[in-house]
């Protein structure tokens, strides 16, 4: 369907989708129309002879600045384009507010850090139209070759701004669209039976020393209650007295959102001690009690050494609570739930089995076939 009108911003805005794409065109430029998608886009369009070239979306350019473009397409002068931004002034502006509104804090801090500190001091005082993908390779592979986990993280932040620079019309396409992330080894650690043993043996041997600072004490008891618990480590670290509801963590940050965590009884033991104090976080910092903790759990890594865990990170004690919680029979959804994930496809990185547990299955579906092949030949 097309139509003809007087195109004006405030028009453009208030046009509706249909089931179908259609165009208006503009009765003071013929040359120029806007296109309205079914999903409620909208596009100017120049009509050239025999061809049609978009001019970029409509939400960001006036009719004035359509009108200019579509008038020096059709006269084959130079569109009176301005260029494109420098990429410092383009992430402080366009870039963050398309998404800031939107993303949980530990997000902002996230995408804010690797900006600061790995693509600024590089692109910021460059032209987006003027970094090339030869650029942004030599970028990557320099810092791939120190940190290449925090490289591959720092790249889809790059990504997302060049993908959204294109959708504003600023670049053709991304520099960084053909660089493949370094390749990252799959880790399926968890804790064996006796490996929990060692760790749980060591912990209780610092729990009774003498010479334990509080701090440490602290440490301690967020060790166990990530493998009582399954949760994340911030989810722990930050935990509020008032998120603590009797058998339940009620959390109302977590990384998929707000979610109820449902406490065993080592878990709300430990709980149940911490709760004694009158500070707002469970574990607060010993500078400042105002905080949570912020050491970065030191003593783990020499908890691990000393139980001859030196390979085990704090992230597979939640790998150890959904295996277990496999291998004992636990249906997925369930693991699902009490893990904090909204699809059980997620579940299935955490929940591995070990290897006596997969012989044993392998025995009993071995049983099953053979006992039924006995009964076909009777």
């Amino acid at each position: 369907m097309n139509r003809k009108r007087r195109l004006t911003d405030a028009f453009v805005r208030r046009l509706r989708p249909g089931n179908r794409e259609y165009s208006v065109r503009d009765i003071m430029v013929p040359s120029l129309g806007v296109r309205v998608y079914p999903s409620g886009g909208r596009s100017y369009v120049h009509f050239g002879e025999g061809r049609k070239v978009s001019l970029g979306p409509a939400m960001l350019m006036t009719i004035g600045q359509a009108r200019r473009t579509s008038l020096s397409l059709l006269t084959g002068s130079i569109p009176d384009k301005t260029a494109a931004p420098l990429f410092r002034d383009f992430v402080a502006g366009p870039w963050r507010e398309s998404w800031v509104h939107r993303c949980k804090p530990s997000t902002i801090r996230h995408r804010t850090w690797h900006l600061e500190k790995r693509l600024l001091p590089v692109f910021g005082h460059l032209r987006l139209d003027r970094i090339t993908s030869i650029a942004v390779t030599k970028w990557f592979d320099e810092y791939s070759s120190t940190a290449p986990g925090n490289a591959n993280l720092c790249l889809q932040v790059l990504r997302h701004i060049f993908n959204h620079a294109v959708v504003c019309g600023h670049v053709v396409s991304s520099p960084a669209r053909t660089i493949k992330p370094n390749p990252r080894k799959k880790v399926t650690r968890f804790l064996s039976r006796e490996e929990l043993d060692r760790l749980h043996s060591v912990l209780d041997r610092y729990a009774i020393a003498r010479k334990i600072r509080p701090s440490q004490r602290r440490q301690i008891d967020i060790i166990r209650l990530l493998l009582f618990t399954g949760c994340r480590k911030n989810e722990i670290v930050r935990l509020r007295q008032d998120e603590v509801y009797g058998s339940q963590l009620r959390l109302r940050d977590g990384k998929t959102g707000p979610r109820i965590v449902f406490l065993n009884a080592e878990a709300r033991s430990i709980l149940e001690r911490r709760l004694k104090g009158s500070r707002e976080y469970l574990f607060p910092s010993s500078k400042d009690g105002r905080r949570p903790i912020h050491n970065g759990l030191s003593l783990w890594y020499r908890v691990r050494e000393e139980a001859g865990l030196e390979d085990v990170r704090l992230h597979d004690l939640r790998h150890t609570y959904a295996s277990h919680a496999v291998m004992q029979g636990t249906p997925l959804p369930v693991v699902a739930r009490l893990l904090g994930h909204r699809q059980t496809t997620m579940t299935l990185h955490y929940a591995h089995t070990g290897d006596r547990e997969t012989e044993a299955a392998a025995e009993r579906i071995g049983e099953v076939i053979s006992g039924m092949l006995r009964f076909a030949e009777s």
